[in-house]
């Protein structure tokens, strides 16, 4: 008895098909020729992805509402290549100053030299955004919260003020994911992911989206992948697909446990001040209260003043905290932002030291216990200071 065929051979799987490639072939001679035809959404060299890239970027599309999306090897490539494909010099480009770091870097110290006009703006600025745009303005990069001091912004303002003018707007939503915060419909051109985080939500993977709603836009960053080489592995990308299964269950969890240790933080007597603006008491809460839905798993706290070898203590004692800069994954991590980082900054929240935690998925309890006896630790060492 001969064997069926493959295309006699049924086979279906919950799991999505890895595919790699680096060259795309073609039937014709005529198909090779236009080949650059295929994009944005085709196939034409594996820079630009593999069916399993698009299987991805479709999904992440769907959370977003979002018409397109295009996927990069981490999130601050989503950034760069987002800044990259639409700012030239002569432009004028307005950046939070509660951005991430690596974007901040980039305007200040490439594209600055590059002949872009970069300005850094207050978190809180609101609808006086208006004030600093001038007719050169190109683009706003927003973020929030704001990756380190979690400021909040009034999204729908700036980019109410930003159409008027034609003005594009970018902002870095992975605090608050696409559960928590669907951007393009509150008017910004570009929601940006870091997919390492939520998205593939087990510190295992790097990547980064970006979503959209207009053809031309998705048009030309689709170019500025192919042309930056911004290529994403299919495993990274399965990777990434499998996270997104239990996105939902894993943001719910997190955010819940957030909220019972940030409710506990707020009243210990070594914490000065808690960034966080789901609490009532964040300067953010009512633009949290009003646009988001989700906890987020991430805030950051002020402790009481006491020398750097106090928090040594602290962060030597922590037993279920991994220390780590990262965040959004199944376990907890605690960062680090010394005092001198805080008050170079542009409009800066604090000059105090902020320590910043990401609240994995262990037993609040636990994680509510270790942070006691590290902050036991910190006050005894305060206190022999």
């Amino acid at each position: 008895m001969s064997l069926p065929t493959s295309s006699q051979q049924a086979f279906a799987s919950l799991s999505p098909a890895v595919m790699r490639a680096s060259t795309v072939v073609f039937d014709t001679f005529e198909d090779f020729v236009q080949r650059k035809q295929r994009q944005p959404d085709g196939f034409s060299y594996g820079v630009t992805g593999t069916p399993t890239a698009r299987l991805l970027e479709q999904r992440v599309a769907a959370l977003e509402n979002a018409r397109h999306c295009v996927i990069a090897p981490s999130g601050a490539a989503a950034l760069m290549t987002t800044v990259m494909g639409f700012v030239r010099g002569g432009d004028h480009l307005l950046v939070s100053a509660a951005c991430y770091g690596a974007l901040k870097t980039f305007a200040e110290k490439w594209l600055a030299h590059m002949g872009v006009e970069v300005e850094l703006y207050r978190p809180d600025i609101g609808a006086d955004i208006a004030e600093l745009i001038k007719p050169t303005t190109r683009m706003i990069c927003m973020e929030a919260p704001g990756t380190v001091t979690m400021e909040m912004q009034d999204i729908p303002a700036i980019t109410a003020v930003a159409r008027q003018r034609g003005v594009l707007t970018m902002l870095d939503n992975t605090w608050a994911s696409p559960l928590g915060l669907k951007c393009l419909d509150h008017g910004v051109d570009f929601s940006i992911q870091a997919a390492t985080k939520f998205l593939g939500g087990h510190s295992d993977v790097l990547m980064g989206c970006i979503s959209m709603n207009d053809h031309g836009h998705y048009d030309i960053l689709r170019e500025t992948q192919s042309i930056l080489g911004q290529q994403v592995s299919p495993e990274d990308c399965f990777l990434v697909l499998r996270g997104l299964e239990t996105l939902q269950l894993r943001v719910q969890a997190q955010g819940a446990s957030t909220l019972q240790v940030a409710h506990h933080l707020a009243c210990h007597p070594m914490v000065e001040r808690l960034m966080y603006p789901p609490l009532e008491s964040d300067p953010g809460h009512a633009l949290w209260k009003r646009d988001y839905k989700t906890h987020g798993c991430l805030f950051s706290m002020i402790l009481k003043p006491a020398p750097e070898s106090a928090f040594h203590g602290f962060f030597d004692a922590l037993q279920h905290f991994v220390i780590g800069a990262s965040w959004g994954g199944v376990h907890s991590l605690a960062a680090y932002y010394p005092a001198a980082l805080q008050a170079n900054r542009a409009f800066p929240a604090t000059d105090q030291p902020v320590v910043r935690l990401s609240i994995g998925l262990e037993d609040p309890t636990l994680l509510i216990a270790d942070l006691d006896q590290a902050l036991a630790q910190y006050a005894n060492a305060a206190a022999q200071a």
